[in-house]
């Protein structure tokens, strides 16, 4: 599935708005957005996702506008944060509740959870574990990621996917998108103020800056050094 941006707006102040002129994100590409706190990254994957109205243009996916349109939804997943949660659940009952949701039965639910066992917190799978509230912050954001991930979605939008995470999470969760990305042609869209782990991630990143992105670039093994030059020389 393909995004695409055209003329969005959204306004909250004098001191900021919200402006993207265009953007195009094809099936299958791994998209990074990185940007200083205030940038508008969040801004925009709300937008993307009809989770705030435009004030001005509009987003598609396969070429229908996200706020006009239902179908999308079927194909979408994502997390930006602990709202998407129902942490008077146990991971595996949210987990279950989102499999419903997209008509998986119990034991195709299962199944579709099992490669992300060594990313999911121990005990996750099991029948009585903990509510997702009584999880740590880096746990109970794994099993959002995953709530997002398992059902076999055609675009995955994440914000700040590797903050709170351990370093042997950050590095299942890099190989994770790595390789949905590449076998499943899983367009990715990720937000991250990681600049190594996005770098590593994705293969085209854009750096957004008071609401106007400045810079695209595709990636490279000198992007990093780039990025961070950039950054440094604010």
């Amino acid at each position: 599935m393909k995004i695409e941006v055209h003329r969005l707006k959204k306004h909250y102040s004098d001191h900021f708005a919200l402006d993207v002129p265009a953007l195009s994100i094809e099936r299958g590409q791994s998209f990074g957005l990185v940007g200083n706190n205030g940038a508008g990254k969040t801004t925009l994957l709300r937008l993307l996702l009809d989770l705030l109205p435009a004030d001005d243009g509009e987003v598609l996916i396969d070429d229908e506008p996200v706020a006009l349109a239902e179908e999308w939804k079927r194909h979408v997943g994502s997390y930006l944060d602990s709202s998407f949660l129902l942490d008077y659940l146990s991971p595996l009952e949210f987990l279950s509740f989102i499999g419903s949701v997209y008509g998986l039965s119990r034991p195709e639910i299962l199944e579709r959870l099992a490669p992300f066992t060594p990313f999911l917190p121990p005990g996750a799978l099991d029948p009585h574990g903990v509510l997702i509230r009584d999880l740590s912050t880096g746990n109970a954001k794994k099993v959002g990621i995953v709530a997002a991930l398992f059902f076999e979605p055609e675009i995955a939008i994440l914000d700040e996917p590797f903050a709170n995470l351990d370093p042997r999470s950050q590095i299942v969760l890099k190989n994770l998108l790595r390789d949905l990305n590449t076998k499943q042609s899983l367009t990715l869209l990720i937000s991250s103020h990681d600049l190594a782990h996005i770098t590593e991630v994705c293969k085209r990143i854009a750096v957004l800056e008071n609401g106007h992105f400045i810079r695209e670039i595709d990636t490279s093994d000198e992007t990093l050094r780039e990025l961070h030059d950039y950054f440094a020389a604010e």
